[in-house]
């Protein structure tokens, strides 16, 4: 059989389904309706598909001219019912049309041959008008200034970012004006999560998977946002701490698997030290998580702005600063020791130092050296965050986060120090 047919055959099919898939959806919420009520049903929409997918085969052959005429076509004719429908029809909402109109496209889509991309615009536009109920409730729910915040970490991040240069500047090229801005936005966006992360779930259950995926993105950043919610939060300071504590324990096994997908053979080496700093840290902050006389009630947490901009800046330029800082240190004590590279580096950041040392173990760099610079720079980074509680959140979370990260801290170097002996 010709390979041409087979293939148009293919395209048609996935157009048909295409069809189907919608005509699914939208023949299911009227099916209630009586014979000859409904406006596009099941039957409509596969044929629709069906007419999307010859139109996107004939239009190689003579053009795009073709598909936009079948277009205006089919949009005039549903308007036509539309118009002729609407006095009969308590609905006159033009989502069925729409959705028509959709359908056609997509399935031409697939007549050209894009296959992949019109399948999933189908699967996607299908579960959006399937949750109609659930997009009008969360409407009815959006107040104004959260509706703004979504708006303005929108700004930030599609349209600001992107302008951005990205490459260093200032002393020794180390302010990345696109890395500090992501660092804004990214404290913006666990901002943003995290309000309403506790406005649906609660205290309890908002904070923690606040801390959990606000850890994997920054654990610096998600510090700096919950500490900042904890001073607001009086008499649970040990909620927050334990979600504080739940964020940086996530840290320890990240560097572990960034560290072993550039060499494996560093897994052996740095598995004990980071899930030693990893249990350690974890352990606390799940008993501060779930005490059962902790209130979790979470309404009276919230700020009055989902995304607060000015700490979102103010780490930025906090950032900038230490970015210069640990570079200075670098350079004026050279990088003869790695050690304290390491721990300059890890003031900022501990994914960048875990990276580097990592290539570097594959060349000239022995892999204990690397080891342990990449458990101090995470030391280094712990402590810092330890200090961000103290000053941010006060006593009550500091104190805690303060104890247990250095506790993991101590406990990572002396297992590195007892297996491996320390550098001379």
């Amino acid at each position: 059989m010709d390979a041409d047919f087979l293939q148009s055959a293919y395209r048609l099919a996935v157009a048909f389904a295409i069809g189907i898939l919608i005509g699914i959806e939208r023949g299911w919420k009227e099916r209630g309706a009586e014979e000859g009520e409904r406006r596009f049903g099941l039957r409509t929409l596969a044929v629709i598909g069906l007419l999307g997918g010859l139109s996107g085969l004939l239009t190689e052959q003579f053009g795009g001219l073709l598909l936009g005429l079948m277009f205006l076509a089919l949009s005039a004719f549903f308007g036509l019912v539309h118009a002729t429908q609407r006095d009969d029809l308590r609905d006159v909402g033009l989502t069925t049309e729409i959705a028509a109109l959709a359908t056609f496209l997509l399935a031409a889509l697939a007549g050209l041959g894009h296959l992949a991309l019109a399948s999933a615009a189908a699967v996607v536009m299908s579960v959006v008008l399937s949750y109609k109920s659930v997009l009008h409730t969360w409407l009815r729910n959006l107040e104004a200034a959260e509706l703004a915040a979504a708006f303005k970490l929108l700004l930030l991040s599609v349209v600001m970012l992107p302008l951005l240069p990205d490459r260093g500047y200032g002393p020794w090229q180390t302010l990345n004006p696109y890395v500090i801005w992501w660092m804004v936005v990214l404290i913006a966006a666990i901002s943003f999560v995290g309000y309403f992360a506790i406005r649906i779930a609660g205290s309890r259950t908002g904070i923690v998977f606040t801390a959990l995926f606000g850890g994997l993105a920054s654990s610096t950043a998600t510090t700096l946002n919950l500490a900042r919610l904890g001073g607001q939060g009086e008499g649970r300071q040990g909620l927050f701490a334990g979600g504080i504590l739940l964020a940086c324990g996530t840290m320890f096994p990240r560097m572990l698997l960034i560290a072993t997908a550039i060499h494996p053979p560093l897994f052996m080496l740095l598995a004990a030290p980071a899930l030693t700093m990893a249990l350690l840290t974890y352990g606390p902050a799940l008993l501060l998580l779930l005490r059962p006389d902790v209130d979790t009630r979470g309404g009276n947490l919230l700020p009055q702005n989902p995304v607060e901009l000015m700490p979102a800046f103010f780490f930025g330029a906090l950032l900038a600063v230490i970015m210069v800082l640990g570079e200075a240190l670098t350079q004026w004590f050279g990088d003869a020791g790695v050690l304290g590279l390491a721990a300059a580096s890890g003031i900022a950041d501990v994914d960048a130092i875990t990276l580097s040392l990592a290539r570097m173990s594959e060349q000239d760099l022995t892999a204990v050296i690397a080891v342990l610079g990449i458990v101090i720079a995470a030391g280094v980074n712990s402590l810092v965050k330890a200090g961000m509680a103290l000053v941010i959140g006060g006593r009550g979370i500091g104190l805690r986060v303060v104890a247990t990260l250095g506790a993991a801290v101590l406990a990572g170097v002396g297992v590195v120090w007892l297996t491996y002996g320390w550098p001379g």
